[in-house]
């Protein structure tokens, strides 16, 4: 009767702990299982390989020794001879073997048994901790709820119930206090598997949390009707959030604010009052970022999406509504987009235009030796250089208004005649800076590129090569808050980082130092975010 007590009582503890953990039964049973083993190990040396089984049904404990047959017994704890094994055990017995021989049941000392407490408790705390990692790393991007349970210098640690969640200070919005037993909503940006267990990292501040709250109080996103397309926020203060809706029948933003703004309001308060611009989201870039600047009107924008940048032109008392508060306004509005945006008033913009057109015309009178109607002619057809004059199709200067076929040609001719001129200048002083010929056959290197590079000491294809993209292109530097540009070598040109980077390859390839494969390559700060990125799925 006592036994069936016993076998009853096994079984009742590891259903009690599997419950009460959230974990499957068999892990407790084996983790008992181990820690039986473990304190049998006390009693018949450790080197005695003890293994002990319960059987999950009726809870009966079974010890055996597991010994290995061998043909020369050195170890009687561990080892059985091929002889003894075959006349005790089993007559097919060969060497290699492993033997397994019952052991009568123990009892148990208060050190074996606070041992075998150990065991089971660590066992039964890293499936638990496991348990947890599975659970919670495919929640990533998902709203929890919990309750503070503690707060850590600033920190805030939260009970999930079966688990526990911090709120980094950075995480939580400005203002915000929490104390132990508030209920608290945040968003699940990362899980980490460590040692000391899961941590589940939270955040109230996150873009997307804001996204995942209009989910929840927006039926028609919920259901892919509406699609949130970007957000960006000033975590506490405002926020900003692009919508567009897949049925023409629907009103992306009347469906996030809702009957008399509910459903917008409910977002605010649980954002601690953040404002929200609900802007409807377009595919073309220039009304998409005129809408994202709402509320301040617009008059003209135009688009660099080479560089992508745009210039928005605001009326003049429109000014100070499309920066915002400390720049928030516009920052919020390059975030949404994803373009750098820069701001003019009307005033500044047509001085700026009348400035540009004063140098044009002043370029065209000096290089062409023309008067100064013939150069604001020029200037005002678009004519942005003396190049671009010299290139196009006679046709396109002799249509212009006042000009003949014979004027055309003959500006087209000075004009040839001037960069043939000012290249022959430009290629005697990189020759008196000491730059080789070579430097001219990498792709992408002109005669002025060459002499700025005399200027900074890169003479040979091998200074070249041995460049970095920021030396080419400058890079900006930013410390204590304040932020430092750093001129580079070919400050002034029009060329981009992907443009600097090749040229550099480029100069690599001709001094030798790489192949044509290595072009063929990404390059290594692109493969190093493949890398990080592989990684942080993996």
């Amino acid at each position: 009767m006592a036994v069936s007590a016993n076998r009853l009582e096994l079984l009742q503890i590891a259903d009690a702990v599997a419950r009460e953990k959230s974990i499957d039964r068999n892990i407790v049973i084996t983790a008992m299982e181990d820690a039986i083993a473990k304190a049998a190990r006390s009693r018949y040396g450790a080197e005695t390989d003890v293994h002990a089984e319960i059987n999950a049904k009726t809870g009966e404990l079974r010890l055996a020794r597991h010994l290995l047959v061998v043909d020369t017994v050195e170890n009687t704890a561990a080892q059985i001879s091929l002889d003894d094994a075959r006349k005790r055990h089993n007559p097919a017995a060969q060497v290699g073997d492993s033997i397994a021989e019952p052991l009568p049941p123990l009892e148990y000392g208060r050190i074996a048994a606070q041992s075998a407490k150990q065991v089971i408790v660590q066992k039964v705390r890293e499936a638990e901790r496991d348990r947890q990692y599975q659970e919670y790393k495919d929640r990533i991007g998902d709203i929890v709820n919990g309750i503070v349970k503690r707060v850590e210098y600033g920190n805030v640690v939260v009970d999930l119930g079966r688990g526990e969640a911090i709120v980094r200070r950075d995480e939580m919005l400005p203002r915000e206090v929490f104390r132990n037993g508030d209920r608290v909503r945040a968003f699940i940006y990362d899980v980490r598997r460590e040692p000391r267990g899961p941590q589940i990292f939270l955040s109230r501040t996150h873009p997307q949390f804001m996204a995942k709250l209009f989910a929840q109080e927006v039926p028609e996103i919920y259901d892919g009707i509406v699609e949130i397309k970007a957000v960006a926020r000033d975590p506490g203060s405002r926020a900003k959030i692009a919508v567009i809706s897949r049925d023409s029948s629907v009103d992306p933003v009347g469906a996030c604010v809702g009957m008399r703004g509910s459903r917008v309001q409910a977002v605010v308060n649980e954002l601690q009052g953040e404002k929200i611009d609900i802007i409807p989201w377009s595919q073309d870039v220039a009304t998409f970022v005129v809408n994202a600047l709402a509320p301040a009107e617009v008059a003209k924008v135009v688009l660099d999406e080479e560089r992508e940048r745009i210039e928005v032109v605001v009326p003049d008392q429109q000014l100070s509504l499309a920066i915002g508060r400390r720049g928030q306004n516009v920052r919020l509005a390059s975030q949404l987009t994803g373009w750098d945006i820069d701001i003019l008033t009307e005033q500044e913009e047509s001085e700026r235009r009348q400035a540009e057109f004063q140098n044009r015309t002043k370029m065209f009178m000096e290089a062409l030796d023309v008067d100064e109607v013939v150069g604001q002619l020029l200037a005002s057809e678009g004519f942005s250089s003396i190049e671009e004059l010299a290139m196009v199709d006679e046709k396109e200067v002799s249509g212009i208004e006042g000009f003949d076929e014979d004027t055309a040609r003959e500006l087209q001719m000075r004009a040839r005649d001037y960069i043939a001129r000012l290249e022959a200048e430009l290629d005697a002083k990189r020759k008196e800076l000491g730059v080789e010929d070579a430097v001219k056959e990498v792709p992408g290197v002109t005669t002025e590129m060459m002499v700025k590079f005399g200027e900074n000491e890169i003479k040979t294809v091998e200074d070249l090569a041995g460049c970095a993209t920021d030396d080419l292109i400058g890079w900006t530097e930013r410390k204590d808050g304040e932020t430092t540009k750093h001129a580079g070598y070919l400050d002034g040109f029009e060329i981009s980082r992907e443009e600097a980077e090749a040229m550099i390859m480029q100069a690599r390839l001709k001094a030798g130092w790489i192949t044509e494969a290595d072009l063929a390559k990404p390059p290594a700060d692109e493969a190093a975010a493949e890398t990080a990125e592989a990684e942080a799925q993996a």
